[in-house]
């Protein structure tokens, strides 16, 4: 069933791996779905660190997935195969993809689609799926989190931090996190963290300590890696857990694990892209089932820091590196 969308589309292609700049406005087919799968007509993009570590050149699609970047959108359904129930074309709806977000019309498996919140733009729901997924299936499946337990996690003020601090404050746990300056703690307190470590002229290590009257943390999200690792790994209560969903600095470390052992720590660690779709189906359920609600409630929203056209894709690349922004960076792709 379709509505009859165009032969062509503007998106944005990756010219060569590089700087922000390779990032340019391109046109070519509106892609079609196949079995299992819409077609949206996009309102809206998030722009994510995968985005960028796919534009140097560090971060390849999976097998058949576009080789547009962009890994989450918005929009309205245009276009279904025939195989498909629970959609139809015009439902308005946010979508995690494994490429293609950044441009005006993008092929989602139908699984993977949310409906909009009640309450939330177009706008605001592009910024939910990838950090929505993260979080959720690392936070609360691979993480385990529970009431009562004190929780970390590092880059409060990115999209899945702030996401993160938002969740783990509603499923009752305690919230610390790291910070680069004292706007961006004032937003994280905000949110829910009981306390925003200032990572420039404080040691996370003995304040999570302190806070928890030396037993350490019981969970740690972290997206840095290198140095931080064995900090980590210092940081944790007895029994604690530490996931590592992406590395900003060196992934390869020299690390002492008698720490692990004695503390009988579990460190792991995932990536969303290359999971299947019935695997990202299931985080899926799980957040329409658990999230939704407490998004529709007003209880949980993302952040949306700043919005560009679609064909500055490049200027929403340079800013994100710049790590000024608090929240979601957003291309508006209609």
């Amino acid at each position: 069933m379709s509505t009859g969308a165009p032969q062509e589309m503007n998106y944005v292609d990756i010219r060569e791996f590089g700087g922000p700049d390779v990032l340019v406005p391109a046109r070519g087919p509106v892609p079609r779905p196949g079995p299992g799968e819409v077609l949206v007509k996009v309102h809206a993009a998030g722009v994510n660190r995968p985005d960028i570590m796919q534009r140097k050149g560090g971060y390849n699609p999976p097998s058949g997935a576009s080789p547009i970047p962009g890994l989450e959108i918005s929009g309205t359904i245009v276009e279904a195969a025939p195989d498909i129930t629970g959609w139809k074309v015009g439902d308005q709806v946010c979508a995690l993809v494994s490429g293609g977000g950044y441009a005006e019309y993008c092929v989602a498996p139908a699984p993977q689609c949310l409906p909009v919140p009640r309450g939330l733009s177009l706008l605001e729901a592009a910024g939910l799926p990838e950090t929505y997924y993260t979080v959720w299936t690392n936070l609360f499946q691979r993480g385990r989190l529970r009431a009562d337990e004190t929780f970390l996690v590092h880059g409060g003020s990115s999209g899945i931090g702030t996401t993160a601090i938002q969740l783990a404050r509603e499923f009752g746990a305690r919230v610390f996190t790291t910070v680069a300056n004292a706007e961006k703690a004032k937003v994280c307190i905000d949110l829910g963290a009981e306390r925003a470590i200032n990572y420039r002229d404080e040691d996370f290590v003995s304040v999570v300590r302190e806070l928890t009257g030396g037993k350490g943390v019981d969970l740690i999200l972290d997206m840095v890696g290198g140095p931080y690792i064995e900090r980590n790994i210092e940081a944790l209560a007895v029994e604690g857990r530490l996931v590592q969903i992406a590395f900003q600095q060196p992934s390869r470390v020299e690390i002492d694990f008698l720490p692990m052992m004695i503390k009988r720590l579990t460190i792991t660690g995932s990536t969303l892209r290359p999971r299947t779709v019935e695997q990202k189906a299931e985080i899926a359920a799980a957040l329409r089932a658990k999230v939704w609600p407490l998004i529709e409630a007003g209880k949980v929203k993302p952040l949306i820091h700043k919005t560009f056209p679609l064909a500055e894709a490049a200027a929403a690349h340079a800013l994100m590196e710049s790590s000024t922004h608090i929240g979601k960076i957003m291309l508006i792709c209609e």
